[in-house]
């Protein structure tokens, strides 16, 4: 029962997401090493790469629901499905101590794999590896109480940090088609936590955050969460008309109609928590699957 709890804890239905940029990052690699002689594709490095993601997205999870509930804010809010913390802490199945331990063990095994890699590759990966810990550490405390930056820290973290990351232990360089494709998660995830904020908004602001929604009101997160929306398929057309993505890549637009369906039901429900949910699933959905075809694109072409 206790395994059980832990593993609750991790909010478990959230962690495929970096199993997903993982895959993204190492096909934009494998991409990158067809028809070259440069380098050969690692997979026990592409399957190390995805577990420090892994790892690095368990520590983000139970340290937001450490900083949550010493804030009081997970104590006020309402949860769904897609918002409000894991309930673990409110519901004393977990002391809070245990769970800033766990958080910052997951932590350290994230760092000790960007050692290893350190090792392999050199001091190019550390500026990616020191701002990715820095941004896990700082961003309940710090992050959220800065508008833009907790607006954009979840798209930085996930796309550009995680992607590119992935990319770059595996083939020791940068490159623009990573840093291209890392817009995409980018977006995605930036609006994920946006759409997400909206059942938890009077919570956030007890706790003290001052994120887009407490500052400019929701009317003015829905059309930021539909310019995100949005840019994340033109960007796609784009680099594609540009020559850094394959044609392949395109297939990242078949999910344009539910993210559009998304932004319409956002703004007909922004003041309306119970109405709002089917389309935060939704917002999941294309989440989850615009990077996936992406990758699948970068694997196929």
């Amino acid at each position: 029962m206790k395994l059980k709890i832990w593993f609750a804890e991790t909010r478990p239905q959230f962690l495929l997401l970096s199993v997903v940029l993982a895959f993204l990052g190492s096909s934009v690699a494998w991409y990158d090493s067809l028809g070259t002689s440069r380098f050969s594709f690692h997979w026990g490095h592409a399957l190390l790469a995805a577990l420090g993601l892994l790892l690095c997205h368990i520590s983000v999870n139970v340290l937001n629901d450490y900083f949550d509930y010493k804030s009081g804010i997970d104590i006020r809010t309402k949860r769904t499905h897609f918002s409000g913390g894991s309930g673990i802490l409110p519901h004393r199945l977990m002391q809070p101590q245990a769970a800033l331990i766990f958080g910052f063990a997951a932590l350290g095994v994230t760092a000790a794999i960007g050692v290893f890699f350190w090792i392999v590759w050199g001091w190019g990966i550390l500026p990616l590896g020191l701002l990715g810990i820095l941004l896990v550490i700082f961003y309940s405390p710090w992050v959220t109480k800065h508008p833009f930056i907790c607006l954009i820290a979840p798209g930085v973290g996930f796309g550009p940090l995680m992607v590119m990351g992935t990319h770059y232990v595996l083939v020791g360089r940068y490159d623009l088609v990573a840093l291209f494709a890392s817009f995409i998660p980018g977006f995605l995830v930036s609006n994920l936590l946006l759409i997400n904020q909206f059942p938890d908004v009077k919570a956030d602001a007890a706790g003290k955050r001052r994120h887009i929604l407490i500052v400019f009101g929701r009317r003015a997160g829905a059309w930021v969460y539909a310019s995100f929306a949005v840019a994340t398929f033109l960007w796609v057309a784009l680099a594609w008309r540009l020559g850094y993505f394959p044609a392949g890549t395109l297939l990242a637009l078949l999910f344009l109609p539910l993210a559009l369906a998304t932004i319409k039901g956002l703004f007909q429900n922004a003041e309306r928590v119970k109405p709002l949910i089917p389309y935060l699933g939704k917002n999941v959905i294309y989440t989850l699957a615009t990077p996936l075809l992406l990758g699948i694109g970068f694997m196929i072409s």
